[in-house]
């Protein structure tokens, strides 16, 4: 069972699950007055529920030429002008599994009311996409003025096929220009990213323009940045699914010659 909550005047919701195709899952869902919802059908197209004050939409995903999971989507739809407040529950019970992984996906970017939310939420596994992808550099957050981690940053986790994230960067509270002129503190990944984006073009000078390492791009970059990467306080093994390899480190990535 997942409980998650919906908290007071949120006007819009979705939820997302995702499994692999190959298992078969019965899926069920209580409302917060404890109204039992229909099982649901995995059929294809679109199926609609009615909830107290919520309309509820859920789709049936199938497997796409790229990859093999499904994803099932639910929509949460105010009948009027407020979705039905509470902790909804969702039911999972397993007709024929063989895999037994899922995952379940709220929106991020902290645009829901601070009370919607799962009820035991798990780290693990919020990277997004194109983070996700094998031959990007993917970059998370730490806070360089604390020289601790940033509990927003997205992990990975043990489903993937590989370890993610490569490296952190300074991520909380950095300076930036703003709409209208000026200056101001910014936080999130975004603001990361940019620091290893100029770390790659700062090693591919060296590299390239230089002639000390004609052909370093792409992956052979982001090993050296992996190599150069330094620990973080708080953590003991490397590579994790917190911060990868650890610490963008420009000096450490650059090979003696």
């Amino acid at each position: 069972m997942i409980e998650m909550s919906i908290g007071p005047y949120e006007t819009t919701l979705n939820l997302q699950l995702w499994k692999a195709y190959a298992d078969e899952i019965e899926i069920s869902i209580e409302t917060p007055s404890g109204e039992k919802l229909p099982g649901l059908s995995e059929k294809i197209g679109t199926q609609r529920y009615r909830a107290g004050e919520t309309d509820l939409l859920v789709y049936y995903g199938k497997p796409g030429p790229f990859q093999v999971t499904q994803e099932i989507y639910f929509e949460f739809i105010p009948a009027e002008t407020y979705l039905t407040s509470g902790i909804w529950k969702l039911y999972l019970r397993g007709r024929r599994i063989k895999e037994g992984n899922y995952n379940l996906w709220l929106p991020g970017g902290n645009i829901l009311n601070p009370v919607t939310g799962f009820y035991r939420p798990t780290a693990e596994e919020t990277l997004t996409i194109p983070s996700t992808a094998a031959r990007v550099i993917t970059v998370g957050a730490y806070d360089s003025g604390l020289n601790a981690f940033a509990d927003f940053s997205g992990r990975g986790g043990k489903q993937l096929v590989y370890f993610k994230p490569d490296l952190v960067a300074p991520g909380v509270d950095i300076t930036a220009p703003v709409p209208g002129g000026g200056y101001s503190g910014m936080t999130g990944t975004s603001f990361a990213v940019p620091f290893v984006t100029g770390a790659a073009a700062l090693m591919m000078e060296w590299g390239i323009v230089r002639k000390n390492d004609p052909f370093l791009w792409g992956e052979k970059v982001k090993a050296y940045l992996r190599r150069g990467a330094q620990p973080q306080p708080g953590f003991e093994q490397y590579p994790n699914a917190s911060i990868g390899w650890g610490r963008l480190c420009v000096s450490g990535s650059i090979p003696e010659i």
